[in-house]
């Protein structure tokens, strides 16, 4: 039995995920109430599990200091009351940018996080973790895991709904998404070069388009979350007379008021991976995330013999 525990506005990821997993498993999903105190602690409440129960709370990690300790508090309950395996469907992880000490005295948040989570969970599903310096989660995670990838329903939306696709990696670190969607659907791709001055001064060369006078740009990348890079290349593509771009991210945090300066900026569209809720988010990658627990889970029901 694996029972799929919501954690508060995760409702339709754990909906579509259990719709993936039934067949294989016997899957069941229920709430986890968080109610927040005046004094800003919460009380977390969930149903017990059933004996023998593989318990997975579905939290997306947006947010992460409002959200984590509820999450640690659900993980912990469910251990105390029978839980087989804890296991945790993160779809975006945070904290895994601060992966090195950039000024003395700054904590490397990527390594102190990932202890914390570890320390509750015995399993891990994301999606395309910002991996830079550290190259696999299991060099700061001390549980197994498994990250699944958004590419290939980057590749089919933008297939389906760009004419004539011009990839365009914004930065450096957006290379490996940019090149790996435009080999999936044979699209020419350029990679942009970043100059990060501070949060939100960036600062972005575009190479030569005049060899892709009939592309549509599609400006892609890992996270959009202040969106200053792609305000960025969005001027400088405005600048180079192209027709307007649209944006594709696995990750769309969109904080503060990004989605309106991308906007300001001649987005045409801005589109997500269902990763984080938002209006944006119109990639569906619950597939994804359902084999990634299938790895991580035995046995199927399917499998079980008298």
């Amino acid at each position: 039995m694996i029972c799929l525990y919501t954690m508060p506005g995760n409702a339709p990821t754990a909906g579509a995920l259990a719709a993936h997993l039934d067949g294989d498993y016997a899957v069941r999903c229920e709430p986890v109430s968080v109610h927040a105190f005046p004094d800003g602690e919460s009380m977390v409440q969930l149903p017990p599990p059933a004996p023998d129960t593989e318990a997975v709370l579905v939290c997306t990690l947006d947010r992460p200091d409002t959200k984590t300790v509820p999450l640690l508090a659900a993980a912990a309950t469910l251990r105390e009351l029978g839980a087989r395996r804890v296991g945790l469907v993160a779809p975006y992880l945070a904290y895994m940018r601060q992966d090195k000490r950039f000024a003395p005295g700054q904590a490397v948040s990527a390594r102190s996080y990932a202890a914390l989570l570890s320390a509750h969970f015995d399993w891990l599903v994301t999606v395309d973790p910002h991996l830079h310096r550290i190259k696999q989660l299991s060099e700061v995670y001390a549980l197994q895991s498994r990250v699944v990838h958004a590419a290939p329903y980057l590749a089919e939306w933008i297939k389906a709904h760009v004419p004539r696709p011009l990839i365009i990696g914004p930065d450096d670190e957006s290379e490996q998404w940019a090149r790996d969607v435009a080999a999936r659907i044979n699209a020419p791709v350029l990679v942009l070069r970043k100059q990060r001055f501070g949060d939100t001064d960036v600062r972005v060369t575009v190479p030569e388009l005049g060899h892709y006078p009939e592309h549509t740009p599609v400006l892609l990348d890992d996270i959009i979350s202040s969106g200053r890079t792609l305000v960025g290349a969005l001027e400088h593509l405005r600048e180079a007379h192209s027709v307007p771009a649209v944006c594709v991210a696995v990750h769309g945090l969109l904080a503060g008021d990004a989605m309106a300066q991308i906007r300001a900026a001649g987005a045409a569209q801005i589109v997500c991976s269902t990763s984080v809720a938002h209006e944006t988010a119109l990639i569906d990658i619950s597939a994804a995330l359902a084999e990634g627990v299938r790895e991580l889970v035995a046995p199927r029901v399917t499998e079980v013999t008298a």
